[in-house]
């Protein structure tokens, strides 16, 4: 099998890169990438050289680089994305550029290519924001999003995302290709680009600079390990029913303010680092995603537990100093 992933020098889409390396012994990989700023091959350092790995620096609005890549291609696994609210904020032709006309690009040439099936890969955003509550007050059955939840996106970000899942969608309404899309909840792990809230604290924390903080830190995220997420996309691929929207999650809500003061602890710092800063425009207060769908249909569950992954973070990037520092930060 041929897979081409777009984004494979990102931070999911290189963990995702190497897990098919590893797990997938009869796929080869092309991997399409830009190399914005959040992607480097730096990322991709112990598999540049195998021999299924062929990476191919490009940009997916462009139809002549993605028409070569998706050549002899089986299965799509589209991650390729801008994905920073608050650069939305600040900018969002980038966006509507890259999650929009770069997803309409892929699908079209998918289409042309007999592919056998397209993933998307999206996120909870799309979905809007959910009434807050506080995850340490032991609420059995919080409302979640689910599938069929009405798309509301409240950022330049998520509205682009969701663009780019409603193109993915019509083309297996009209055009009867094998789509289909994923949502999943915040991430985390190795190789994440240090302006996203958990590598940033630790980078700052590292080095005893401020952590930002935004609002009153009360705002509840659902954290996924970011190789139970590849778990899922791979599992979606092969065996998700096409026309179909699956939701992962990690079942571990925290309030942001609780992983940051987590982070702190593990680093040996005192909460006086923690800075409270203007809360961005629109900041949704809460987001959690229901997997049920993903459990039943595709046997998926999350394995990694937020604790001993969020600790098992903190160690990458304290042993992987050389991969991070040389970044841009914030």
């Amino acid at each position: 099998m041929k897979i081409l992933v777009t984004g494979g020098a990102g931070f999911i889409g290189s963990n995702l890169v190497r897990m098919i390396l590893e797990e997938r012994t009869e796929a080869s990989v092309v991997n399409l990438d830009a190399l914005t700023y959040a992607g480097t091959l730096t990322s991709l350092t112990d598999v540049l050289g195998h021999p299924r790995h062929r990476f191919v620096e490009g940009d997916i609005c462009d139809a002549d680089v993605v028409a070569e890549a998706m050549k002899g291609v089986d299965l799509v696994l589209h991650l390729a994305a801008e994905s920073h609210v608050d650069r939305s904020i600040v900018s969002d032709a980038p966006f509507v550029r890259t999650n929009v006309m770069g997803t309409a690009t892929l699908l079209a040439a998918a289409l042309a290519s007999g592919v056998q099936r397209f993933v998307q890969v999206s996120t909870d955003e799309v979905y809007g924001e959910l009434p807050w509550r506080d995850p340490e007050d032991g609420d059995p059955d919080p409302l979640r999003f689910t599938e069929d939840t009405p798309l509301a996106p409240r950022s330049p970000y998520s509205a682009t995302k969701a663009a780019g899942d409603h193109l993915a969608l019509s083309y297996h309404s009209t055009h009867g290709m094998d789509v289909v899309v994923t949502r999943c909840s915040n991430n985390y792990g190795p190789y994440q680009f240090p302006e996203k809230l958990i590598p940033l604290m630790i980078a700052n924390a590292t080095d005893g600079r401020p952590l930002p903080v935004y609002g009153d830190g009360m705002y509840v995220r659902d954290w996924i390990h970011v190789h139970d997420h590849c778990r899922g996309l791979l599992t979606a691929a092969a065996r998700g029913e096409a026309g179909r929207v699956y939701n992962f999650g990690g079942d571990a809500e925290r309030a942001n303010i609780r992983v940051v003061e987590r982070i702190l602890a593990a680093l040996g710092r005192g909460p006086e680092l923690i800075e409270y800063v203007t809360d961005r425009p629109g900041h949704d207060r809460r987001y959690a995603v229901d997997s049920a769908r993903a459990q039943s249909e595709l046997d998926w569950r999350p394995a990694v537990g937020f604790e001993a992954g969020l600790e098992s973070t903190i160690e990458w990037y304290r042993a992987h100093e050389a991969w991070w520092r040389p970044l841009q930060l914030p």
